[in-house]
């Protein structure tokens, strides 16, 4: 196997420029904070941007973890890789990951410095400084599975190929880590509460919310409810609107990912002078 690496100081810019070196290098394959990466898809690996600290991202992104190490192990045998890009902060580092993964030495090095200018570098640390913003080289609903943190904002990545001619690169998603260098960032149950009652409430058939849990797990946000319905309306139909309104609702505000809802209905209510647009609305 031939293995790249590129190295540079933790936010100058690796990750947003891996799709770029990887293409010139002719690799397919990006091992990046714990991730390995194929293209527009996560292969095997979890994100060292879940976890909660610094110390406990370090230690992912350099496969500490005998069960996240063996699994990407075996990924780089199973799609039985050639040419990989490994991403480090040091030269120390990516033959850590290396040695980890049972691979051989590095091949080749290249450095960002010396595919980014003075200005670019300073730019990528002054923006993860003052905003927290990092980078990493999948689009974001390939991340949403692998991540815990928050979601930015989807990148494009283009390559000039003449005047006016752009080449697609890949996509990335721009995040900001479970832990923060600007602070924490939280959300309180009640906040998701709020969110799932506005857009609930507004759906044709609820009557009333008698019950609400939100659960957060690793992949995302699970909410629980049980409801009462107004008698008339057919309940999947309903289901399937209130699941749709607070998937949306939870993700576009707050970025998170929402894992699962689940519903119940407890009771029917009647609705005195109630008019249904349904033709198979039944009066009593």
């Amino acid at each position: 196997m031939y293995i790249c690496a590129l190295v540079g100081a933790s936010g100058t810019g690796k990750s947003y420029r891996a799709i770029r070196v990887a293409k010139e290098h002719n690799i397919e394959y990006i091992i990046d904070d714990g991730l390995l990466i194929r293209g527009n898809g996560v292969v095997a690996g979890k994100s060292a941007k879940r976890e909660k600290t610094r110390v406990g991202a370090v230690k992912t992104a350099v496969f500490s973890d005998e069960s996240h190490t063996f699994a990407v192990s075996e990924a780089l045998k199973e799609n039985k890789v050639e040419r990989l890009l490994i991403l480090g902060t040091s030269d120390g580092m990516v033959e850590k990951i290396a040695k980890r993964l049972g691979l051989h030495g590095i091949d080749e090095t290249v450095y960002i410095q010396d595919i980014s200018s003075e200005y670019e570098i300073q730019q990528a640390l002054n923006i993860r400084k003052t905003e927290g913003k990092h980078v990493i080289p999948v689009p974001t609903l390939e991340l949403k599975k692998n991540f815990s943190g928050y979601m930015l904002d989807p990148l494009n990545i283009l390559r000039r190929k003449g005047l006016g001619d752009y080449e697609m690169l890949g996509e990335k998603s721009v995040i900001r880590p479970t832990f923060s260098y600007i602070g924490r960032y939280t959300i309180s149950d009640y906040t998701i509460y709020q969110l799932v009652e506005h857009v609930t409430r507004k759906c044709d058939g609820v009557a009333n919310i008698t019950r609400f849990r939100a659960e957060k797990s690793e992949d995302g946000i699970r909410v629980e409810m049980d409801l009462v319905l107004y008698y008339g309306y057919k309940i999947a139909a309903v289901f399937k609107e209130i699941r749709n309104a607070i998937a949306k609702e939870i993700e576009t505000v707050t970025s998170l990912n929402v894992s699962g809802v689940s519903l119940t209905v407890k009771s029917l209510s009647l609705k005195s002078d109630y008019k249904n647009k349904n033709e198979d609305f039944i009066t009593t």
